[in-house]
């Protein structure tokens, strides 16, 4: 049931029509390709429907960084788990960058069994209730065009449809600048493109950026393993308050300790008997 690596395969709905003819499954390398291919593209301007069924245009959504993912509501299996598993990001990096920061949409490729009211339902079911997170229902016909913009591949298979486990990540213009794979990414994978979007800041690796004041609470936040959040990181700043407490701290010491033998000096001088004339 489960795929291997960055694929999945998973029971579907008994309407696979959208993915085309039905296919022993994924080119895993080929699918990678194509993913990687879409790194700094901008996604187009598609039309879409909310779980209220009501249109909205993805770019709607520029403005802020966006994590995008694909599901189809007949998997029952590795789409929660990935769903969830991008959930607890969710909730990490609004805690830690504060809310309103970012949007997350999901969207239901498997047309047209993932209506609005199956992705509803289907975010319901598991609890996904967060204000800046949208499932989207895209009308059959633009399906095609809208997994290539996001370099997304499926295919129809006889267990239900093989496809690309990512999350795509998009800057403010709409342009994706990671691709995210894996059922269960780690959510520093997630987060730290996310927070130098937020910083203004390119993704790269040694990015680093100005203003730091003005960019601290971001640059300064850090996923920790233990708790599988994104907290708060001082270390920094008290690394720094502590190399200059200490400096200030020498310094006044020195002061001190040259005033005080200059004042030794001045007693002992004062002290000295004054020699006797002949």
């Amino acid at each position: 049931m489960a795929g291997v690596g960055t694929y999945a395969n998973a029971s579907a709905s008994a309407n696979n029509a959208a993915a085309g003819p039905v296919d022993l499954g994924l080119d895993r390398e080929a699918a990678l390709r194509v993913s990687q291919a879409a790194v700094g593209r901008q996604v187009g301007e598609h039309i879409l429907l909310n779980r209220e069924g009501q249109p909205i245009s993805l770019a709607a959504y520029r403005g802020k960084p966006l994590l995008v993912s694909f599901i189809y509501t007949g998997c029952f299996q590795i789409c929660p788990t990935t769903t969830r598993t991008l959930q607890e990001t969710v909730q990490g990096l609004q805690r830690a960058v504060g809310p309103n920061q970012f949007n997350v949409v999901s969207i239901g490729f498997n047309q047209p069994a993932d209506s609005p009211q199956a992705l509803k339902s289907f975010a319901t079911q598991y609890g996904i209730r967060e204000a800046n997170w949208e499932f989207l229902s895209p009308p059959a016909a633009i399906v095609p065009a809208l997994a290539q913009d996001f370099g997304f591949m499926f295919q129809a298979t006889p267990a239900g449809f093989d496809h690309v486990l990512q999350v795509s990540i998009l800057d403010a213009q709409g342009r994706i600048v990671r691709q995210v794979y894996g059922e269960q990414p780690l959510p520093a994978e997630l987060g730290e493109p996310l927070k130098m979007l937020l910083a203004g800041a390119p993704v790269q690796p040694d990015a680093l950026v100005d203003q730091l004041v003005d960019r601290v609470r971001i640059l300064c936040t850090v996923y920790d393993p233990k708790t599988g959040t994104y907290q708060v990181d001082y270390t920094l700043p008290l690394q720094i308050a502590g190399g200059v407490t200490f400096f200030i701290a020498m310094m006044v010491f020195f002061i001190n300790e040259w005033r005080f033998s200059r004042r030794v000096r001045r007693q002992q001088a004062q002290q000295r008997p004054t020699p006797r004339q002949a």
